[in-house]
């Protein structure tokens, strides 16, 4: 006892109690109503606080036992509770016992219920309910997995896999909520939604990918959903123990409240629903979800939409078929010493190195940087010993760029930098694109210069790059990027890598020659309007109404 009361004091600020028509929604969505033979069913609430959830289950419950003509007991088996915290487990079966009497039942059966259904434990290491549930439902607690005593962790990381990384606890709760349901069987959870894009969410997204439907999605950020005010990014997600069929998509406003969510409600459960948006919320339905373990994207169900339908039609921008690379330019780790407009060493070591600074007018202008490079064409370090010059400049350097980690993990290549130099990239066209911009960049390099770590590159054998260029310079570009990228403060994102590689773009002799020369027009021009008009009609995208004209914002981030 002594144990899990130090755990319950440890995890006691994760507790974030949910508003009761917030929990009436998130039930309504699951499917778990009084029309249902609840006694039959099992459902679990994994960590139930107070009982924000049970409250309104215990009603359910009692209703269907009313409509199923059932005395109360027959539902003894049919709701699993847990807390950590024994005030919280007191306190749930109090309020149970309370639903049940004002419902009209015996305080003995009330009570024998209340106890029956809530119990003191660890969800995550002690639930198991043979046969697997129909339900899981509830609100996870918010806990960096850090925070949580060292072997009660690597307990959490033993029963839950996908809790990588500095993952938070509630992954876990996902995990085993998932793995614990009958086919068929839903989850439904109101949770920070970090999960869905961060590093430490990918296995988790890869579980459901896997063998789970996503059937609903509701953002809920700027919604008062909870008890107290709290910086959560909460979002409503349906998941079920089935092959992924069409998922209903909503994004909610802060006017969002009691009324809308009714609505909501009955526009899911009619397959014929027609998107709709207010100044409340907006809702679209998708033919299926995005696959594996990759970020999910994040905007408004219409952006969703668009991007879920040419994720279907067109393939990556990087891409085998094109011979179509994104990579990133040289980190050298001390770019004091390796990056220089006049270092004395010999000629041949000083290789042309595209800026930042050298994009910013959207056409490259070099500004005279260098790359003291101590790479060969073959791959290889140099041999100082026959460049005495370069040998000497590095010498002077030598204390600066000895106490780097690279150099450490090989102290005879101590004059090394993070990256190699591809000198095939040198002389190729390319187009660099800036990591951090509020809109996408691409800035064409004809040759003879290599990118700085702050830029990334695109080479490609098929595309003309001034085409190519068009359409990155279109706002089609832009609403890939601002789906799954980090947005950062003042509305600065990161177009790295990871991000241009989700881009999909049409295959390069798709587009008539009157559009190709449009686009490298446009781009020319640096005519971000025109651009996006061309690809709008290559993409074959005929009203994209506010969708790609709005800014949709993206939270998240970390890990």
């Amino acid at each position: 006892m002594d144990a899990v009361a130090g755990q319950a004091r440890q995890l006691m600020h994760g507790e974030v109690f949910t508003r009761r028509w917030v929990v009436d929604l998130i039930l309504d969505l699951a499917g778990y109503t009084p029309d249902r033979d609840l006694a039959a069913l099992v459902a679990v609430e994994p960590a139930c606080g107070g009982g924000a959830f049970l409250a309104s289950m215990a009603a359910r419950v009692s209703a269907s036992c009313r409509k199923h003509d059932r005395p109360l007991l027959d539902a003894k088996r049919a709701l699993r509770a847990f807390d950590l915290l024994a005030p919280n487990v007191a306190a749930s079966r109090r309020l149970i016992r309370q639903v049940l009497v004002d419902e009209g039942w015996s305080l003995a059966e009330a009570g024998e219920v209340a106890a029956a259904w809530v119990r003191q434990g660890d969800y995550l290491l002690e639930m198991q309910v043979a046969g697997g549930v129909d339900f899981v439902v509830g609100n996870p607690p918010y806990v960096r997995l850090e925070d949580v005593p060292a072997d009660r962790m690597l307990a959490y990381r033993a029963a839950c896999p996908t809790m990588t990384g500095r993952s938070d606890l509630y992954v876990g709760f996902y995990e085993r909520g998932l793995r614990s349901l009958k086919p068929g069987g839903v989850l439904a959870y109101i949770c920070a939604d970090r999960w869905m894009r961060n590093q430490y969410g990918r296995h988790l997204r890869e579980l459901i990918a896997t063998g789970y439907s996503v059937d609903v999605a509701v953002t809920m950020h700027d919604v008062d959903a909870f008890e107290e005010q709290v910086a959560a990014y909460p979002a409503v997600t349906v998941l079920r123990r089935a092959p992924q069929a069409a998922v209903a998509v909503a994004d909610t406003r802060r006017s969002f409240g009691p009324a809308d969510a009714l609505e909501l409600v009955e526009w899911i459960a009619n397959p014929e629903s027609s998107p709709r948006a207010d100044d409340r919320y907006e809702i679209a339905r998708l033919p299926h979800w995005f696959d594996g373990g990759d970020s999910w994207p994040s905007g408004s169900p219409a952006r969703l939409a668009l991007i879920e339908a040419l994720n279907d039609r067109f393939s990556p921008l990087e891409d085998p078929a094109t011979g179509t690379r994104v990579g990133i330019g040289v980190a050298t780790g001390a770019d004091g010493v390796f990056i220089t407009t006049d270092a004395d060493v010999e000629p041949r070591r000083l290789l042309p190195l595209s800026m930042v600074r050298d994009t910013t007018s959207g056409t490259l202008s070099w500004s005279g940087h260098y790359l003291v490079n101590p790479w060969d064409a073959d791959g290889q370090l140099v041999d100082l010993d026959a460049l005495p010059r370069l040998r000497a400049y590095y010498q002077r350097h030598a204390a600066t760029l000895k106490r780097r980690h690279v150099a450490g993990k090989r102290p005879a290549h101590w004059y090394k930098t993070i990256d190699k130099v591809d000198h095939s990239l040198i002389a190729r066209p390319k187009l660099l694109l800036p990591d951090m911009k509020t809109t996408i960049h691409p800035v064409l390099d004809e040759g003879g210069f290599y990118p700085h770590h702050n830029l990334y590159y695109i080479v490609s054998d098929a595309w003309d790059l001034r085409v190519l260029g068009g359409l990155l310079l279109s706002r089609v570009a832009q609403a890939f990027v601002e789906a799954y990228a980090v947005r950062m403060r003042g509305g600065t994102l990161r177009f790295q890598a990871q991000y241009l590689r989700r881009i999909r773009v049409p295959r390069p002799e798709t587009i008539s020659a009157a559009d190709r020369a449009a686009l490298a027009a446009a781009f020319a021009k640096r005519d971000t309007r025109a651009a996006t008009e061309v690809a709008l009609r290559v993409y074959g995208i005929e009203d994209s109404g506010d969708v790609l004209d709005g800014s949709v914002g993206v939270r998240g981030g970390g890990s």
